[in-house]
């Protein structure tokens, strides 16, 4: 049986990020659930809708992941899970929750070790290599700048 994925974030990324995931991975839309929470809802509502949502995804297992950690979100989150059948990630990327889709037939902690790798691995500097942001050549005369 496949872990469930629930989304808990600040509204609207719980639900942005659904959505991209099921893009790639559509056949994944039971066992991926998204909630968005609003700003000034009281962390007692959001607790209540997100059980309801844990319970919906009807699986032993599931990893809650959260964006921030010490925010609302992942605050309520932290009261939810168990540590044991359910376990909690904060930081949540997209890159992270593709990986934890793509591995959720996996058992619980590992899926937990791929959603760190994924999430820290997928974060890199990219190399500028736009000609205008390239240095010129010393005898480069045929060189010109030109907007983009």
């Amino acid at each position: 049986m496949n872990t469930g994925i629930l989304i808990v974030a600040h509204a609207p990324l719980a639900s942005a990020l659904r959505t991209c995931v099921l893009h790639v991975y559509p056949e994944a839309a039971g066992g991926v659930l998204a909630l968005d929470v609003p700003p000034n809802e009281p962390s007692e509502q959001t607790q209540v809708d997100a059980l309801a949502l844990l319970a919906q995804l009807h699986t032993t297992n599931a990893l809650v992941l959260t964006d921030v950690f010490g925010a609302t979100p992942s605050n309520v989150a932290q009261k939810m899970v168990d540590g044991v059948h359910t376990k909690l990630v904060a930081g949540v990327n997209l890159p992270m929750l593709l990986r934890t889709v793509n591995y959720r037939h996996e058992p619980l902690d590992v899926l937990v070790a791929r959603a760190l790798a994924g999430g820290a691995q997928c974060i890199m500097q990219v190399a500028v290599t736009a000609p205008q942001n390239q240095a010129r050549k010393p005898n480069d005369h045929n060189h010109h700048d030109y907007q983009q």
